[in-house]
């Protein structure tokens, strides 16, 4: 069915429930814009239309018909849905808000904040996508990112940083169960297959201490977040971002193996898009996000 065939001139209806909510053609042409001249020629052309009048002319007066007011209230409750979804749309846009990270920062991280962030800001949505892979943020994908690395970024604005360091951590249980002592060839190592060689890997780390045995890596994940798990669970030693292992060092889970630790090449940003869109939830959570790296 075609509204477009059907339907009366979408300006003339515009224009008779302008009229009659302000009671006069004068008042709504001025809301409009537009001559009184403009707006009793859309009435007379809605008449013809609908064959019957649409108000009684009276001398310095008007008065509608039944038919018009019939008409008008159905345009006044029409007008008002298609307001109120409009509105939720807007709303629904501008109160989500798409964060980026991978998924050992998603993890260990930003989601054990975000029921904080939450609880500040319940009418706020949040969408968090993790993928190791590196977020294009020229592609609209998020809102802001949380990007390991060495900024500056070409695809995006850095509005906040942090460094940190790197250590050597295992369970209680395999601390206890080694014989003590610096990390030796007789340790199980854990490593990640990080694509992104900003996270320091154990050939890096054993090329720091000089230490004169090969490393082989016992057991390999391709996410930092099997690493650490096989770490608890005392399947060997890893190397421990203290950003993202502090909970678990917290909550005694994992320990540190001895007292080495190296400061981390790359920091933690908090990064937008160059073409970023601006609204309050994502300035609240930029600013939210910020605090909270610096914590």
């Amino acid at each position: 069915m075609s509204f477009r065939k059907r339907l009366p001139s979408l300006t003339a209806l515009i224009m008779l429930e302008a009229i009659l909510r302000r009671k006069s053609f004068t008042a709504a042409a001025a809301e409009l814009g537009v001559t009184q001249a403009a707006v009793s020629r859309q009435i007379a052309l809605l008449e013809e239309e609908l064959g019957q009048p649409m108000f009684l002319r009276k001398h310095r007066a008007i008065e509608p018909t039944a038919a018009c007011l019939a008409l008008g209230a159905s345009l006044a409750q029409s007008l008002a849905n298609i307001l109120d979804t409009i509105e939720s749309i807007k709303g629904s846009a501008q109160d989500v808000v798409t964060i980026g990270a991978t998924v050992a920062v998603s993890s260990f991280w930003l989601l054990p904040r975000l029921a904080d962030f939450r609880a500040q800001n319940p009418g706020i949505q949040m969408r968090v996508i993790s993928q190791d892979n590196k977020i294009d943020l020229d592609g609209g994908q998020v809102d802001i990112a949380v990007r390991f690395g060495v900024p500056p970024f070409n695809d995006g604005t850095v509005i906040a940083s942090r460094g940190d360091v790197v250590m050597l951590v295992c369970s209680p249980d395999y601390l206890e169960r080694r014989c003590g002592g610096p990390l030796s060839k007789d340790d199980e190592l854990i490593e990640t297959d990080a694509e992104d060689r900003s996270w320091l890997s154990w050939n890096q780390w054993i090329a720091r201490l000089d230490l004169q045995f090969a490393v082989k890596p016992s057991l390999r994940f391709n996410h930092y977040t099997e690493t650490i798990f096989a770490a608890r669970a005392g399947q060997g030693v890893a190397l421990g971002w203290g950003a993202l292992v502090q909970t678990f060092l917290d909550d005694g889970t994992l320990v540190a193996l001895d007292e080495t630790a190296f400061p981390a090449e790359g920091r933690y940003n908090v990064v937008i898009p160059l073409k970023s869109r601006r609204t309050v939830a994502i300035d609240k959570a930029c600013s939210w996000l910020t605090a909270s790296l610096h914590g």
